[in-house]
This record gives C-alpha cells, structure tokens and sequence, in this order.
C-alpha cells in the first residue's frame, strides 16, 4: 500500500515521502480501513520538523483523522463489519490507503457528510465544542470573537458559535477570506489587525464575552484589549508563530480569564465527559446541523501540494487528501 512517511525532521518537509508498506494486519480489537479520505491538519505540517507536542518515534506515517470503509476486524470487535463506513482518527497513519486503529476510534460516517467532509470533521469539531461549551462556557446571546475563523478550527468555531446562539464576530487575513466568512453565517467580518475599536463599537463598548484565539501573537495581545469583564479568553494555538505572555494585572483589572483549550486532552483526563463531547459532535452531524467546509480534495500523489496551501493560509475550511 501508498503511505506519506515522514523518515527525517526536515524544513519545507524535504524528510516527507510516499512509499510503498506492506499491508498491516488488525489485531485484537482492531479494525483495518481502507482509507477513502484523510484531512489535513495543521500539526501535522508541524510534526514534520519536530515542532509539535506529540513527536511519534521516526519513521512514521502522518495524517490525523480520516474516513473509509471497513476492511476487515481483529479478534473480539463485533460492533463493526467489512463495508460499514466509518470516520475516525489515532493521531498518526490517515494519509495511507489503508489503515489499522482500535475500534473505539471509530464512529459510523454520518449520511449527512461526504467522506472527505467526514474526514475534515472531528478533530476541528472537538476542539470547537470543548472550546465553547466546556472551558469557555458559552451562552446564547453573547458576543464570540473568533480570530483565523477561515481555518479548519476556526471555521469550526464560527459554526458552534452560530449553533449556540452567540453573535459571532470573524476575523482573518484576507478580503477574499472575509468575504466567505460572510457568506457563512458570520455576523460581523473584521480583518486580524487593528480590530480592537471595531469590536468594542460592535458591542456597545463592552468587548467580547469569549474569544476563541488559534492565532496568538499580536492577536493575543490586541485581544487582551478588547475583551469584556468576566470575559474567557480561549487559548487554541498559536499558529502566527509568537507564544504571548499578559501581564497578569490585566485579567485582575478586567476581570477576564486566560483558558488552554486541549480538546483530546481534556478527553483523556475527563473520559466520560470526553465521550459526551464526541457523542454531542457526531450528533449534529448526524442531524445535519453543522457544515463543515472542504476547501479542495487533493490525490495523495500530489500531497505536497495540499501541504503548501495550508502552509501559505490559502484554505478556507479543511484540505481533504483523498486515496
């Protein structure tokens, strides 16, 4: 079988290639799928040269999450049968043409969602809900300032945030990606610098009740800013490059909270609660009450491709390698 192997920890992903690796065989409780599409994350571009938390053992095959059909199931695994479609993820080994996961990594694809749609859901779904609903306690009728909202997470935030009942206020880099944001259902469009102002004329003067922030950087600091008393300010990542720091006078004077946000952390620390959240996400899919948003499906064999437009900010919603 095809799989993108990273063997070296190199800029510009000069360690990354497709090879050709035996089939793998499940175990027990293990389930194969033959992988029909697989979305890219930005940790995984990170991964590459060894800049993200989780650093799997080298070589090892990259790719989060992923949807496909059923292969064939290991000893003791009765809740699944070859050709049931399905949608899942392990943190590594989804840019294959097949793979092997646990069974209880696995969810049934929902009828409502394409595989390259299902592949794009969970992870960016996940952090959105435990973001929102879990660490930053959302309610309907506030004001949800999200900042890289045309990304995969952000994205995911500004359909949550919709989905909760809040006024949901964007911002990104670029007009063309303002004006998609628009088109998705956000209220109000602002551009990733100098927004400050333009968030407090939009809320009276009282700033946004939660901020849910993958950009950090100047973001961050322009955030700090705006944010309302009693305020969450949600801390998803930092792909501007800038770890920021506040003075931790500002939340006292303004009473606002800084809150981490690690949604498959906060899973295994808290297991039932971990089962609710994906339980919950699922659901809506299921119900069609989300719309995750593929950008473009892109063949394996033209990977590199796929990792340079999320490299260069030009996605909209999620990339999907497809098999």
């Amino acid at each position: 079988m095809k799989a993108l192997v990273c063997r070296e920890l190199l800029p510009d992903f000069g360690g990354v290639a497709i090879e050709e690796r035996s089939l793998p065989e499940p175990g027990s409780g293990e389930v194969r799928v033959r992988i029909k599409a697989a979305s890219l994350n930005f940790p995984d571009l990170l991964m590459t040269e060894g800049k993200y938390q989780l650093k799997p053992d080298l070589p090892f095959v990259l790719g989060m999450e992923f949807a496909g059909v059923v292969d064939a199931v290991g000893a003791g695994v009765e809740a699944l049968a070859p050709g049931d479609e399905v949608a899942g993820g392990n943190r590594i080994g989804a840019f294959a043409e097949y793979t092997v996961v646990p069974a209880g990594a696995l969810r049934t694809k929902p009828k409502a969602l394409s595989f390259a749609a299902a592949a794009s859901y969970g992870a960016a779904y996940l952090t959105a809900y435990v973001a929102l609903v879990r660490r930053g306690n959302l309610q309907s009728g506030e004001t949800l300032l999200v900042h890289g909202a045309s990304g995969g997470v952000g994205l995911a935030a500004v359909d949550v945030g919709r989905l909760l009942g809040a006024k949901v206020i964007a911002t990104s880099g670029s007009e063309a990606k303002r004006a998609r944001l628009k088109e998705y259902g956000a209220e109000h469009v602002l551009p990733d610098a100098g927004f400050r102002e333009a968030v407090k004329a939009l809320t009276g003067g009282r700033g946004a009740d939660v901020i849910y922030d993958p950009v950090g950087g100047d973001v961050f600091d322009e955030s700090v800013r705006c944010i309302a008393f009693d305020g969450r300010l949600l801390v998803i990542g930092f792909t501007s490059g800038r770890i920021p720091s506040v003075n931790v006078n500002m939340p006292l004077i303004k009473g606002f909270s800084v809150v981490g946000v690690r949604a498959g952390e906060y899973g295994r620390q808290f297991p039932e609660r971990g089962r609710e959240n994906q339980a919950a996400i699922w659901q809506w899919a299921e119900d069609g009450r989300v719309r995750p948003l593929v950008h473009a499906e892109v063949p394996l064999a033209d990977w590199r491709r796929a990792f340079g437009m999320m490299r260069d900010r030009q996605v909209v919603g999620k990339v999907a390698i497809v098999m």
